[in-house]
């Protein structure tokens, strides 16, 4: 009994058990701020990742394509400020192939600056990638949990390290595109889609998510097929899917949809339908460009996925049959989209984050090799995500801050005429009253596709082709010539004599890029008739 009082007794002093300190780098000090972030907890990642798009948002200053503005924000400042244009006037808005849900959303941001009488040009610019730059933080905090679930700890982080310093989702994912939209919402549809491991796995949520991202962006169905067929073989009771999950979320998400676009076309508009009827059976985006079937496979997925292609490829032998589901979505959708003769980067932009998991689970496995690999990763991506976020087509975003000026000539009585300015450059190039933000006269050579006419030329097409000839026939006379003319300097020489003869006068130069290219040329000039 004295021995068991003995070993029962309280207070008595105990020496210190003394623990086996771990050798290894990645647990003794925290020199990758990712991985001592990502090991504190749900608030430090999301503070984190937080900070770190709106950082992202804010080193991103240049252009990327016009459906940037052009689908979204210009259609916002239409519905909000009723002045004075949208899109393309006939072709894509009468032919109702754009959807008003995306647009909608930062309507709603423009209505409350709006009421509140401070509707600033600034506010009406970084609210709407402000509002991205957040979305596209949270889809990076559930696609690390997701992981956290999947893999195990050190998987988890170096996957996550992987896409933090993908400069394609640097240089996308926090820009007022459909595919950054539709790109985050598959990120999180990821996280509770029924993958191999998964515990977050909810139908509800994933099929909501999805139908959402089909509404922004039809052609999500593509990036998603493969995967609800998964869904579909897996499911024991197949009917019940179907009948309380599939037809549910897709009767719902098609009603609220057409409604919206209804209500903002003032008709009848099946946007999606219209949609996949103009861009794949009668092949309108065929106007704007086509490129060879093998363009994704020789050129296009490797720039999107960057330095991470050996990762890539490697974690595609390690983890073949893990993520088999992951891998056949991403080839399905290259396959399908290089069928497709119009082909952009930005089109396989929303499977970016299924190649991270493989890119994660190669990295992870490099042992010995792994920090000066990881430091390699970052150094390869942070050159092109700052080039190509700083520097690279920044001039059209440029040349509306000099315009901004105009705005104040306009609002005030004097003896200078009205400001009219005219955009002779590819059409859509600069974003327009969405970055000007107030009703001055401007207007461009328009580019609608071509929906089915006889002999169509556009008129862009036709100023390229004569320019003295077009310039001739639209302005017969001197009084009805614009004030101010914005070109790349490759369209000066062309039009030389034209401007001399007019008193037109070169006022500012500015920087586009360093890889002039056709029409788009290094530096935009704005001339002001005298």
């Amino acid at each position: 009994m004295e021995n068991l009082r003995s070993r029962l007794k309280f207070g008595s002093k105990v020496e210190d058990v003394k623990l086996r300190r771990r050798k290894s780098q990645l647990y003794s000090s925290c020199s990758n701020v990712l991985i001592c972030l990502t090991s504190t907890g749900v608030l430090s990642v999301t503070v984190f990742c937080v900070v770190f798009r709106l950082i992202n948002c804010l080193l991103v200053q240049t252009s990327f394509v016009p459906d940037e503005y052009w689908q979204s924000l210009e259609v916002s400042h239409r519905m909000v400020f009723k002045y004075p244009f949208w899109e393309t006037p006939v072709t894509e808005g009468t032919a109702g192939i754009r959807g008003f849900s995306y647009p909608l959303l930062f309507a709603f941001l423009y209505k409350i600056l709006q009421f509140i009488s401070y509707d600033s040009v600034q506010l009406l610019i970084w609210l709407p990638r402000i509002l991205q730059s957040l979305l596209a933080s949270f889809a990076d905090v559930k696609f690390f949990f997701l992981l956290q679930t999947l893999e195990n700890q050190d998987v988890a982080r170096w996957t996550f390290f992987c896409h933090m310093c993908s400069w394609f989702t640097w240089f996308c994912c926090t820009r007022t595109l459909t595919n950054s939209m539709e790109a985050t919402i598959t990120t999180l549809a990821l996280s509770y889609f029924p993958l191999p491991g998964s515990k977050t796995h909810s139908s509800k949520k994933y099929l909501a998510l999805v139908a959402l991202a089909v509404i922004i962006r039809p052609t999500a169905v593509i990036v998603w097929f493969p995967l609800l067929l998964y869904h579909f073989w897996q499911e024991d009771n197949k009917l019940r899917l179907i009948t309380h999950h599939y037809i549910p979320t897709g009767t719902l998400a098609v009603v609220t949809s057409t409604a919206i676009d209804c209500f903002f076309y003032e008709k009848w508009t099946p946007v999606q339908f219209n949609f996949l009827k103009f861009n794949i059976l009668h092949g309108v985006a065929d106007f704007y460009g086509s490129h060879p079937w093998h363009w994704y496979l020789t050129q296009g997925f490797a720039v999107v996925i960057g330095p991470h292609l050996p990762l890539f490829l490697h974690g595609c032998m390690l983890a073949f049959k893990r993520y088999k589901i992951l891998l056949a979505a991403v080839v399905w959708t290259i396959a399908v989209y290089s069928v497709l003769p119009h082909k952009e980067f930005r089109f396989i932009y929303p499977v970016l984050p299924f190649c991270m998991v493989f890119c994660g689970i190669s990295l992870a496995h490099l042992k010995s090799w792994l920090r000066p690999a990881a430091a390699v990763l970052l150094s390869a991506n942070l050159i092109p995500a700052l080039y190509t976020g700083l520097i690279h087509q920044r001039g059209t975003l440029d040349v509306m801050n000099h315009l901004q000026p105009l705005c104040d000539v306009g609002n005030v009585s004097t003896t200078r005429p009205q400001p009219d300015v005219f955009f002779l450059m590819p059409c859509h190039s600069t974003p327009f009253y969405s970055h000007i933000h107030c009703p001055i006269k401007m207007r461009f050579l328009e580019c609608p596709p071509d929906l089915g006419e006889e002999a169509y030329v556009d008129e862009a097409e036709r100023f390229y082709e004569e320019p003295l000839l077009w310039f001739r026939t639209s302005f017969p006379y001197k009084s009805s010539l614009p004030t101010h003319l914005i070109m790349f300097d490759v369209l000066e020489k062309e039009i030389s004599v034209f401007l001399e003869g007019n008193n037109f006068v070169r006022a500012a130069k500015i920087f586009h890029t360093h890889f002039p290219e056709g029409r788009v040329g290094g530096s935009i000039f704005i001339y002001e008739r005298h």
